[in-house]
């Protein structure tokens, strides 16, 4: 009986999508072999895309030397920085959130891969 009390309580005090937000950085590693054709985390080298090193806290289209498409040099016109919140709305469906930009990529679709995929931008380890 005290067990059930013990996990109804952690239910009731904290909310499921918390859990999923911090996400595996392990798993994200996985997931971003999905982006590593284009991008890459661990150093400042651009490839087709622009190097996502640091990309959580970052300025929207502001990796020097990269020269971003016109639809994502206006959608981070207005000061809009990559946080965690702007990333989970953003790697589902690029195109629609960013419409006209020039990245082909249809998204990450399931939720979890998201969280962790974001879990690994915050702090790749080092190759």
């Amino acid at each position: 009986m005290k067990l059930n009390c013990l996990i109804l309580a952690v239910c009731l005090v904290v909310p499921a999508g918390s859990v999923l937000a911090e996400g595996d950085p392990v798993a994200g590693a996985n997931t971003f072999k999905l982006c590593a054709a284009c991008h890459n985390a661990t150093d400042a080298k651009n490839k087709v895309g622009p190097s996502l090193m640091g990309v959580v806290g970052r300025p929207v289209a502001s990796v020097e030397g990269f020269k971003y498409s016109k639809a994502m040099t206006e959608f981070g016109a207005d000061g809009k920085v990559w946080t965690e919140e702007l990333l989970a709305q953003y790697l589902p469906k690029p195109r629609e959130l960013v419409k006209g930009t020039t990245m082909s990529f249809a998204g990450v679709k399931k939720p979890e891969d998201v969280a962790n995929l974001i879990a690994y931008l915050k702090n790749p380890p080092a190759n």
